[in-house]
């Protein structure tokens, strides 16, 4: 069984809200918009590894979505 971290699980109520997002709108709706982009981006990729979220290229960005 695959378990979420804090930030993981923070992550993802947002992108369950959202429905699709990226990166730097994701930031915007964090607890702490302050977080690095870099630190974001780490945790979705992360989640896309354990299958939690997927994306799509829209021209030179990547929208995410919750795959669950």
């Amino acid at each position: 069984m695959k378990r979420l971290t804090k930030a993981e699980e923070e992550v993802m109520l947002v992108l369950w809200r959202l429905k699709e997002t990226t990166i730097r709108d994701l930031i915007q709706e964090l607890h702490d918009p302050e977080t690095p982009y870099t630190t974001v981006s780490t945790v979705v990729r992360v989640l896309e590894k354990k299958g939690f979220v997927g994306h799509k290229a829209v021209g030179t960005t990547y929208l995410y979505h919750p795959r669950l």
